[in-house]
């Protein structure tokens, strides 16, 4: 399947399949290739805020550096939102229920949102959906008789959405064989039980939540993908608070049913404007947006071109029904390239899985402590995603398009933006931990053991926060060229079954410590993994050497970085002092570490960030 996005800004238009070579799952749809691009050329928006609706004549947004930064920028703040909400409904939890015997029951209940928001959300909708979106937008731009994108979810959502009724009905007849697997040693089994059948409403809210925004994604929209975990969480906290002293710990399970039919409130007005807006013809759309140079009424040569392009061939209709098109769109959502996805995002989740069988057998208030431990130290690892979220409907075109080149550069220049990033946060989480936790959590019924424990726990966490970014950054490229690949289940089975063993030997002896070493043990074998496989034949041939050997750079500032830090901190008594004093060491330390070792692909991306900052951000519209 072929995707051409438009042109970028400044000239420069992408290179025919005859000048780069061709990735396997692209060069099937060489013979497309030429077509596409003058159609797109002819088609497109006159830029990444363009008000048009694909679908309207416009193409998808240039993927120019400006825009991805107003992208990151939107998506980052709503994020960062979204994760302070989350923060809120955690210290909700440990204010109300503290880290008990009924805190635990619910986060035995709260692995089913964890498992399907990772499967039907973050991972595994988003690598199959924004492809076969990305395929279908840049094909309604060529003006196509039929809607494309309307053809692709009339054909996927009414199945999507009866598959995802059927397991949520599974699940809450089965809660309780689920919780007996899950946490054998569990006290208060019939608690867990009611808590997850509340929460295993979910899954279907989670799976129109992820179609959505893998399909406003695939438009460059990202407001409304970005805004859904505030809706999320707010859902939570408010059901927490309303009914927590009536229900208990049940309360946090009905907020979790109730916010996730918010995220799917929060997406779906601007999913029906892209599906169902007006849409104009493309010869008026091409006369608007692509102006003949000369004053002659005759068309343009790219206007010709495009109309050519168009055209059906050999009596085929345009637009997604089809032989050639239809098929092509519908492709990318086929059971072939759905099952290791989807069995990849399983089998990455099932790590949490790990860790609450092993924690049930420990003293009452492990789950809790790892539960919290982990939500506060993966906050860095979710901010450092924020560009490689942005990026993916592009590197989705490169690699459907054979466009090594430029897939090699976006995937390279992600990986080393999102590791400074990271680590900076590892750094920062190793350094000041307990005043951290002291600050967020200690009040109520969480008191000043559970705040020491859960420390401990999340300075081991942060040895693995370098690895969850490699994964989350590497495994988008194995899954975007439209072709089934195994190799990450495979590079993810070995790193469970290293967390597995290792967990197993460690628990008795070190507890929720080994339980956390063995996942950041587990996680960090899966990314060297990736790492060493990425080549043309799986996925995008990085220059592997080169990329670890500038990966080293941050890792050896963030070991110094976080050594300083936490000196500094362990000087001062007052725990917002001790904060502050700490964090800046590690910033500061950090940065001119990085300078002197010469680490150089941050300081572009932050200059466009700021150039961005003070532009009106015109795609974030949720049209």
């Amino acid at each position: 399947m072929t995707v051409t996005p438009p042109r970028a800004e400044g000239g420069g238009t992408t290179a025919g399949p005859g000048d780069k070579a061709l990735l396997p799952g692209a060069r099937a749809a060489s013979r497309d290739a030429a077509a596409e691009e003058a159609a797109g050329a002819a088609a497109s928006s006159s830029g990444p805020g363009s008000g048009a609706a694909p679908g309207a004549g416009g193409g998808v947004a240039p993927p120019t550096r400006g825009f991805l930064a107003r992208a990151t920028l939107v998506t980052a703040v709503l994020s960062i939102a979204g994760a302070l909400l989350g923060l809120g409904r955690d210290q909700a939890l440990a204010h109300l229920f503290g880290a008990g015997t009924e805190t635990d029951a619910f986060l035995v209940a709260w692995t089913v949102p964890e498992v399907a928001a990772t499967l039907l959300i973050e991972d595994g909708m988003a690598f199959v959906l924004v492809p076969a979106f990305s395929l279908a937008v840049a094909r309604r731009a060529r003006g196509a008789g039929t809607d494309p994108v309307r053809a692709l979810v009339a054909s996927t959502l009414p199945r999507i959405a009866l598959v995802l009724v059927g397991v949520c009905a599974l699940l809450i007849a089965g809660a309780p064989y689920l919780v007996a697997g899950l946490a054998p040693g569990l006290p208060d089994p019939g608690l867990a039980v009611d808590c997850t059948r509340l929460t295993a409403t979910c899954v279907l809210s989670f799976g129109l939540a992820g179609y959505c925004s893998a399909a406003l994604r695939a438009h460059r929209r990202f407001l409304a993908p970005a805004a859904i975990y505030v809706a999320y969480n707010t859902g939570i906290i408010t059901s927490m608070f309303v009914l927590g002293g009536r229900w208990g710990v049940r309360s946090a399970a009905v907020g979790v049913a109730v916010g996730g039919c918010l995220m799917v409130a929060a997406q779906t007005p601007a999913l029906v404007r892209q599906l169902f807006g007006r849409r104009r013809p493309a010869t008026a759309a091409a006369a608007t947006t692509t102006p003949s140079p000369s004053p002659s009424p005759s068309p343009s040569p790219a206007s010709a071109s495009a109309s050519e392009a168009a055209r059906p061939e050999n009596g085929e209709a345009t637009g997604g029904e089809d032989p050639a098109t239809g098929r092509s769109v519908t492709h990318a959502v086929n059971l072939a390239l759905v099952t290791p996805v989807l069995l990849f995002a399983l089998c990455r989740q099932s790590q949490v899985l790990i860790e609450r069988y092993l924690a049930s057998n420990l003293p009452s208030g492990a789950i809790s402590h790892l539960n919290y431990a982990q939500k506060v130290a993966q906050i860095p690892m979710t901010l450092s995603l924020m560009l490689c979220t942005v990026t993916f409907p592009v590197l989705a075109q490169a690699l459907a398009e054979g466009d090594t080149e430029r897939a090699r550069d976006r995937v390279e220049r992600d990986v080393s933006i999102a590791a400074c990033i990271v680590l900076l946060g590892a750094a920062a989480v190793f350094a000041c931990a307990p005043q951290i936790i002291q600050l967020l959590f200690q009040r109520g019924a969480f008191t000043a053991q559970d705040t020491a424990a859960t420390a401990t726990v999340m300075r081991v966490y942060s040895a693995g926060l370098l690895g969850h970014t490699l994964v989350g950054a590497l495994v988008r490229t194995y899954f975007s060229a439209g072709r089934p690949t195994w190799y990450p289940l495979a590079a993810m089975t070995a790193g469970i079954v290293a967390t597995s063993w290792i967990g197993a030997a460690t628990v008795g002896a070190w507890g929720v410590c080994g339980i956390a070493a063995a996942n950041a043990t587990g996680i960090t074998l899966t990314a060297a993994l990736l790492l060493s496989g990425m080549n043309e034949r799986r996925s995008v041939p990085i220059r592997t050497r080169r990329v670890v050997h500038e990966l080293s750079k941050p890792v050896r500032a963030a070991v110094l970085a976080a050594v300083a830090g936490s000196l500094c901190a362990s000087r001062l008594d007052s725990p917002g002092a001790a904060l502050f004093t700490g964090g800046l060491a590690v910033s500061v330390v950090y940065v001119l570490l990085l300078r002197l070792l010469g680490v150089q692909a941050v300081a572009p991306a932050f200059r466009t960030a700021l150039r961005s900052v003070t532009r009106r951000l015109p795609h974030a519209r949720s049209r």
